[in-house]
């Protein structure tokens, strides 16, 4: 089984903007439905806080202390779709600063679910 990290919006995640606390990314990964090619396992849930400047060393950090490597990131839906987009970066900046820190590769989005 695939081992996965989704990197959440944390705005959407605490106002609850559709995104209750991100159970759609864990459903399609379970499921492996919406960007996930199989059932995978969620091995971190990150929450980007705005403005976005512990993203990067907090997903590495969640790396190094869990002992599981990923073997892939999963940007959500919420965190790459959001309208109005992210004042601070755009979804393909933060996957590239993530696969310059971990050596992952980033997917964009998780699901399609509405």
């Amino acid at each position: 089984m695939k081992k996965i990290m989704v990197v959440g919006c944390g705005a959407y995640m605490d106002s609850g903007y559709g995104c209750p606390g991100e159970w759609r990314c864990l459903k399609a990964a379970a499921l492996g439905e919406g960007n996930f090619e199989e059932a995978s396992s969620v091995v971190g849930l990150i929450k980007c806080e705005c403005p976005g400047k512990t993203l990067v060393p907090n997903t590495g950090m969640a790396i190094k202390l869990s002992e599981i490597k990923p073997d892939a990131i999963y940007l959500s839906s919420c965190l790459v779709d959001s309208k109005p987009d992210c004042p601070y970066a755009g979804s393909e900046e933060l996957a590239k600063m993530i696969e310059g820190k971990t050596g992952i590769k980033v997917i964009m989005g998780t699901h399609d679910y509405h």
